[in-house]
């Protein structure tokens, strides 16, 4: 508040409101490094029959990583980070499972639009192989309706922003609300950029928390 407020205000504050949240987890490199080595020869051999991605291409796996032996310690540390967020969001139901996983591969040049993944509570990303140029995400604002008048800022700040850039390195693990549409853009390094996404949903869904509310 502008310093003549002062003279008649007694106090004032700035109420943060419906949050959206993005935990963000870097593994210790002593424990990622053997992992991520194990998790690129999985996907050397999917990918040796295949061509090349040229430039400005991408490559996804199959969504079933998680089924395999040589990924059950990232299943793990994303297990274990899931049950963190859920306790932290005070849910009453905790039983969860993995219902997607699967690698994605940027070539030079290639990006990946705004997207979100639907029909799941959680999504996230795990980054095996990043580098300058090549090692951040875009969030983008959830609130649509707060494109219905956008004035022009003289600064970018949190409070005005409708993008969110996170930087990530090898190692780092980040989860999010399913809803949240993310971005990359495009590899601006020489390497390929490596990560493993996944989606995380309540188990018996129908069972247990899909009855109405009212």
């Amino acid at each position: 508040m502008v310093k003549e407020n002062e003279r008649w205000m007694e106090a004032s504050d700035v109420i943060a409101m419906f949050p959206t949240l993005v935990w963000k987890v870097q593994l210790k490199s002593e424990f990622h490094e053997p992992m991520d080595a194990k998790i690129l020869a999985v996907l050397e051999r999917m990918r040796r029959d295949g061509p090349e991605s040229a430039p400005g291409e991408g490559w996804q796996s199959e969504q079933t990583l998680h089924e395999r032996d040589e990924m059950q310690e990232l299943v793990s540390c994303v297990k274990n980070v899931a049950k963190g967020v859920l306790r932290s969001l005070k849910t009453g139901y905790d039983a969860f499972e993995i219902t997607g996983c699967w690698a994605t591969v940027l070539a030079k040049g290639a990006s990946h639009r705004a997207h979100s993944h639907p029909n799941n509570f959680l999504s996230g990303v795990y980054y095996v192989r990043t580098q300058s140029g090549a090692d951040t995400i875009n969030f983008h604002d959830p609130r649509t309706q707060t494109a219905i008048i956008r004035p022009p800022v003289v600064e970018l700040t949190a409070a005005n922003t409708d993008q969110v850039v996170v930087s990530v390195s090898s190692g780092t693990l980040l989860m999010f609300p399913a809803y949240l549409q993310h971005s990359v853009d495009a590899n601006r390094s020489e390497e390929e950029r490596v990560s493993i996404s996944f989606n995380i949903m309540f188990s018996a869904f129908t069972e247990k928390l899909s009855k109405p509310l009212w």
